[in-house]
């Protein structure tokens, strides 16, 4: 009969997380895609040199770009 007991806790258990995980999906949390990603190129060398190319070019020095075809 141990082994029923234990088989009924089992499936007692797995219809329990079942019930939270639907709750989860039935009542999403809503996310902001900016704070999951926030400091994700933190240290990154190539993402630097990417808003320094935007910078220039926004300020109207187009000519960083031309300088990088060349290469």
């Amino acid at each position: 009969m141990a082994t029923n007991a234990s088989l009924e806790e089992r499936i007692a258990a797995v219809e329990a997380a079942i019930s939270e995980l639907q709750k989860q999906i039935a009542n999403p949390q809503p996310t902001n895609w900016l704070q999951q990603i926030t400091g994700s190129f933190k240290d990154e060398p190539a993402f630097d040199e990417v808003l320094a190319y935007g910078r220039a070019i926004r300020q109207g020095n187009e000519s960083v770009m031309e300088s990088q075809d060349e290469l």
